[in-house]
C-alpha cells in the first residue's frame, strides 16, 4: 500500500498538473485591460455618433476601434476639452497595477491653440501673434504639464504599456478653402510649423517617461483640410467639431498608426 503521506503528496502533484494548464489557459483568455485617456482627439469629437454628449465620446473614435480589435476590457475616459489638469483630476481613477494598455492625447488645450485657430479664420486679420503665443506656451509651459500628466499615469499604472499619440497638421499649406477662404496659405504654413513644434515636445516628454510616441502626421498627409479627401473637418456644425478628425481621420489616420505600434 502507498503510505498516506506519499498518497497525499501524489494527489497534490496530480492536482497541480491539472491546474497548471487550466491557469495558463485562463491567463491567455483574460482580456487586455485598456484605458483611453485624453482630450477631444481621443474622445472622437468630430466624428458624430456620440454615445456620451458631455465628453463627446464616439463609437468611431480610434480608442473604440483599438479596443474592438484587441477584444479588450475597455474604459473610455477621454473627454472633449480636457487639459492636462483635467486628466490628472478626472481621468486616472480607472488606472491600477492591473492595467495593461493606456493611450493618451493631451496638451492641445493647454497651449491656447483654439484661440489661435479662431484668429486665423477671422477675415482681414493676421493670426501670427496668436500662433507665436501658442508656441511660447509649447516651449515654456507644456513640458512641465506633460511631466505631471505622464508621471501620474506611470505611477497609477506601473505595468501598462503607454502610447502617447500626437496631433496631425491641420492644413495642406497649398490653398485656402471654405466660404471664408481662411486661413490663408501663409497662416496655414505657420500653423503647421507650430504643430510640428508641438509634436517634438510631446515626443521628447513621452520618451523621457519610457512611453511610446505614435506620430500620426504621415497618416494625414494628403488628407488635410482643403484636400480632396479630408480626414479633418473644416468649419463645421456644431462648431466644436471644427478642426478635428472626422470618422475617416480616426479610421484611416489614427487607428492604423496606433495599431501598428500596439500589434
Amino acid at each position: 500500500m502507498i503510505p498516506a503521506r506519499l498518497s497525499a503528496a501524489a494527489l497534490a502533484a496530480a492536482a497541480a498538473l491539472v491546474l497548471l494548464p487550466a491557469a495558463a489557459a485562463q491567463a491567455q483568455m483574460d482580456p487586455t485591460r485598456y484605458v483611453a485617456l485624453g482630450d477631444s482627439y481621443s474622445s472622437g469629437t468630430g466624428t458624430g455618433d456620440y454615445f456620451d454628449e458631455e465628453c463627446l465620446r464616439s463609437a468611431k473614435a480610434y480608442p473604440q476601434l483599438l479596443a474592438t480589435g484587441l477584444s479588450a476590457d475597455f474604459t473610455f475616459e477621454a473627454c472633449s476639452g480636457a487639459t492636462a489638469n483635467d486628466l490628472l483630476t478626472k481621468q486616472l481613477g480607472s488606472l491600477d497595477a492591473e492595467t495593461d494598455l493606456v493611450t493618451v492625447t493631451i496638451g492641445g488645450n493647454d497651449i491656447g491653440w483654439a484661440e489661435a485657430v479662431k484668429a486665423c479664420i477671422t477675415p482681414l486679420t493676421s493670426c501670427a501673434d496668436e500662433i507665436e503665443a501658442s508656441e511660447a506656451l509649447v516651449r515654456d509651459e507644456l513640458p512641465g504639464l506633460l511631466d505631471g500628466a505622464y508621471g501620474a499615469i506611470a505611477n497609477r499604472a506601473p505595468n501598462a504599456d503607454v502610447y502617447v499619440l500626437g496631433y496631425p497638421r491641420l492644413f495642406n499649406g497649398e490653398r485656402a478653402c471654405g466660404a471664408l477662404k481662411q486661413p490663408n496659405v501663409e497662416e496655414q504654413l505657420l500653423m503647421n510649423a507650430a504643430a510640428d513644434r508641438l509634436a517634438g515636445v510631446i515626443q521628447n516628454k513621452a520618451e523621457e517617461h519610457g512611453f511610446t510616441y505614435v506620430d500620426v502626421r504621415d497618416g494625414f498627409d494628403g488628407h488635410a483640410i482643403c484636400d480632396d479627401v479630408a480626414y479633418l473637418n473644416n468649419l463645421a456644425y456644431p462648431p466644436v467639431e471644427s478642426y478635428h478628425p472626422n470618422a475617416m481621420g480616426h479610421l484611416n489616420g489614427y487607428y492604423p498608426a496606433v495599431a501598428r505600434a500596439v500589434f
